[in-house]
């Protein structure tokens, strides 16, 4: 900005000085107004909300974990009640413990890097694209131990999670190579990838809200299957648990999405400003 004020510095220089008041600048004047350098100080926006978010979504993913594994590994026999084999039961408590832990964890908390992690815009973006492939790994790996059972691959399509998983898993997939062209395709114009980018925060968010809520039909499911057949009561501490883990995951996502919508925390940025008296005033 080189033309903006002529020569009236000192009766408008007091208002200018009000003016960046108001809005929370600071200025230092060196001087004397014929050639005076201005420091604006922009001051650091309080981070305390986006900490709090940060810790009660790590609390949340930890209630989800803790809550799934004593599912898991203390009440095994309601995961497959009607078999004798153990690789069944193996491949069927690793389903829910690689699509929760594994897909809906790890990707929440892949969200959530560029909030925490420390360091140069690049380098979130690596660890953000890493931990979405191991989240990506596991959705896979998980869809496939529940093809493993002795109902077969047809026999898991007949139901509303499935479907809603299958598709969740391809749209998340889809998501994940478009990033990770984006990331390593060095040629790629810098407009295009502004344009792209809200829609690749949009679907990330949308993918991650349909796996929990994926989930939780899966929960749904599992719950009504046990208390129809008379294997657990409503009442009962298995009932209980899964419950609170659908709980855990609804208040998890929340909480995710808020984080990564959430302003940033500003960092202190100094600029200098250098204003002369004679036909211009204000350069930067």
């Amino acid at each position: 900005m080189s033309d903006g004020f002529s020569c009236g510095y000192e009766s408008s220089m007091p208002r200018i000085y009000d003016l960046f008041n108001e809005i929370g600048l600071t200025f230092e004047n060196n001087r004397s107004y014929e050639k005076s350098t201005f420091k604006m100080v922009v001051m650091a926006a309080d981070a305390k909300p986006t900490f709090s978010l940060l810790l009660l979504a790590r609390i949340s993913a930890s209630l989800v974990a803790i809550l799934l594994l004593t599912w898991a590994l203390y009440f095994t026999t309601s995961f497959l009640p009607h078999t004798l084999s153990q690789r069944d039961l193996i491949y069927s408590v690793l389903h829910p413990l690689l699509m929760v832990i594994g897909f809906i964890l790890i990707s929440g908390e892949a969200i959530l890097v560029h909030r925490w992690l420390p360091g140069s815009r690049k380098r979130k973006k690596r660890v953000h694209l890493w931990l979405q492939g191991v989240a990506l790994a596991s959705a896979i790996f998980g869809i496939w131990t529940k093809f493993q059972g002795r109902e077969g691959v047809v026999a898991n399509f007949y139901s509303l999670h499935s479907w809603m998983g299958l598709l969740c898993v391809s749209l998340f997939g889809a998501q994940w190579l478009m990033g990770f062209v984006n990331f390593w395709h060095r040629g790629e114009v810098r407009m295009t990838r502004i344009h792209v980018l809200p829609w690749h925060v949009f679907l990330g968010l949308y993918t991650y809200g349909l796996a929990v809520v994926t989930a939780e039909t899966g929960l749904l499911e599992k719950l009504t299957f046990l208390q129809t057949n008379g294997l657990v009561s409503k009442h009962c501490t298995e009932s209980m648990i899964v419950n609170g883990l659908g709980l855990g995951l609804a208040t998890l996502c929340g909480v995710v999405i808020l984080t990564a919508v959430s302003p940033k925390p500003y960092q202190t940025t100094l600029a200098t400003k250098t204003v002369y008296s004679d036909t211009k005033c204000l350069t930067s």
